[in-house]
């Protein structure tokens, strides 16, 4: 099954000092922590903040490139975790053609982010990443799984780089 997902931060993982996109469902009651690198996390808060840049940064060309053939975003998917890689899917409608296209959820969050579809994960997903070592290199996934649980809701609402 799909949930539908909204960003409810985008933030540094004290452990590993790499961004992390905080997904929550709908409902608030499941979090998804996807790790991803520093140009990714920049081209994701450049869209939050609404910064505009003097010219097309690549997720903004994409949209520009799915709009002028005709298409839209449908969604994006968050759909598979294998070991600790986070895969998604692009769902497009062109020149009505659903048209599925694979890609790193960094990328597909922040195409979501410019073309207002919505972002889901698989419910295997938000399972998997809860019981998986995400940051294997850190040396202290206990202290990391400890610093996740105990987020306060209001400290996901502020987006810290």
């Amino acid at each position: 099954m799909q949930r539908e997902m909204v960003i409810k931060g985008l933030m540094v993982d004290p452990v590993t000092n790499m961004p992390i996109v905080i997904l929550r469902d709908k409902d608030g009651d499941r979090v998804l922590p996807i790790w991803v690198g520093i140009f990714e996390a920049n081209a994701i808060a450049l869209q939050i903040e609404n910064i505009a840049t003097p010219r097309p940064m690549t997720h903004d060309l994409l949209r520009n490139v799915i709009r002028d053939l005709d298409g839209t975003v449908e969604k994006v998917v968050v759909s598979d975790l294998k070991d600790t890689t986070f895969y998604a899917v692009i769902h497009l409608l062109v020149a009505g053609r659903a048209v599925a296209v694979d890609a790193r959820p960094s990328d597909a969050i922040a195409l979501a982010l410019r073309t207002q579809a919505p972002i889901l994960a698989e419910d295997h997903v938000i399972d998997g990443a809860k019981t998986v070592d995400l940051a294997p290199d850190a040396g202290q996934p206990e202290r990391l799984q400890r610093w996740l649980e105990s987020l306060d809701p209001e400290e996901l609402g502020k987006y810290k780089m």
